[in-house]
C-alpha cells in the first residue's frame, strides 16, 4: 500500500498535504509565536513581514484586534480536524449500522431507511447544515452532530447495496446453513469485506465536512466566536478585505489545501481498492 501511494503523485501529495495540516495542529503549543486569543490594539492591521508597515514579530502580521494572524491559523487547523474527523466517524457509525440493517434485513425496514434518506438528499447540503445548527446552537459537540446527522446517507446507501450483493454469496449462505446468528453474518462476515469501500467514503465525506464546518464558522454558527476557525477568520476578514487582503487570503489558502489533500488521497484510495484497477 505504501509502494503504491510513494508511485502515485497526485495521492503522494494529498498525504503529504494532509500531514502538514496534521503536524500543525498536533505542535500547535509548541510552533505558534504568540497566543491567538491575546489582543493588542497597538500593532492592529499589521501587514505580513513581506509587505511596507510590518512587524519582524508577527510574520503574517495582525488583525483587526490585533492577533497574531499566523497563531490563530494553526490553532484553526486542530478544529478544522477535530470536527472533520470526529464527524466522519459519527457519520459512518450512524449510515453504516442503518446500512447493513437495510441491506440485509430488506422489507419494511428497508423502504424506511431509504425513503429517511431520500427525503434527507432532496434538502441542499448547507442548507441542512444550517437548519440543524439554528436547531442545536453553535458548539463544537453540535458542530460534530450536525456533521453526522448531514452525511450518514452517503455511507448508508453504498453500505446498503454492498451488503444487498453480498449476502447472496455461497459463504455467507453457509454460515447461515451452520447457524450462525444474523450479527454475527452482518459484523463478522459481511461487514469486513466492505471495510475499503467504507474507507473511500469516509476520506471523500471528510471534505465535505471541513467545507460544512468552515461555512457554518463562516456565517457565526459553528464553534463558539472565541475560539479561533478559518471560517471565522474569513468572516472577520471582510471588514478590512479591501485594504488588508490576506486576512482573507491565509486561511482561505488552508481550505483549500485541506480539502484538495483529502480528495486527492481519497481518489487515490479508491483507486488502490478498486480490484478492477491495476494502481
Amino acid at each position: 500500500m505504501l509502494k503504491s501511494l510513494i508511485h502515485s503523485k497526485t495521492g503522494l501529495l494529498g498525504a503529504l498535504i494532509l500531514v502538514f495540516i496534521v503536524f500543525l495542529a498536533l505542535t500547535a503549543n509548541l510552533i505558534s509565536p504568540h497566543n491567538p486569543f491575546e489582543q493588542d490594539i497597538v500593532h492592529k492591521l499589521l501587514n505580513p513581514v513581506w509587505t511596507a508597515g510590518h512587524d519582524a514579530k508577527y510574520f503574517l502580521g495582525t488583525d483587526q484586534l490585533g492577533r497574531d494572524v499566523l497563531s490563530r491559523l494553526i490553532y484553526g487547523s486542530r478544529v478544522t480536524l477535530m470536527v472533520a474527523f470526529s464527524g466522519t466517524v459519527v457519520a459512518g457509525i450512524v449510515g453504516v449500522i442503518l446500512g447493513c440493517i437495510s441491506g440485509y434485513y430488506g422489507g419494511r425496514i428497508d423502504a424506511i431507511v431509504m425513503r429517511i434518506a431520500d427525503i434527507q438528499l432532496s434538502f441542499p447540503f448547507i442548507l441542512l447544515a444550517l437548519f440543524i445548527a439554528a436547531v442545536l446552537g453553535s458548539g463544537l459537540g453540535n458542530v460534530v452532530l450536525i456533521a453526522g446527522l448531514c452525511c450518514w446517507v452517503q455511507y448508508a446507501r453504498m453500505v446498503r447495496g454492498e451488503v444487498l450483493s453480498i449476502k447472496e454469496i455461497e459463504y455467507v449462505e453457509a454460515v447461515r446453513a451452520l447457524g450462525g446468528s444474523n450479527m454475527r453474518i452482518i459484523f463478522v462476515h459481511i461487514l469486513p469485506n466492505i471495510a475499503s469501500t467504507i474507507i473511500v467514503i469516509a476520506t471523500l465525506q471528510m471534505a465535505r465536512i471541513v467545507l460544512m464546518e468552515a461555512s457554518l464558522s463562516f456565517l457565526g454558527l459553528g464553534v463558539p466566536i472565541e475560539i479561533p476557525t478559518w471560517g471565522r477568520m474569513l468572516a472577520e476578514s471582510r471588514v478590512n478585505i479591501v485594504s488588508y487582503p490576506w486576512h482573507a487570503v491565509f486561511p482561505g489558502v488552508l481550505i483549500t489545501l485541506t480539502v484538495l489533500g483529502v480528495n486527492l488521497l481519497g481518489d487515490w484510495m479508491r483507486d488502490y481498492f478498486d480490484p478492477n484497477l491495476d494502481v
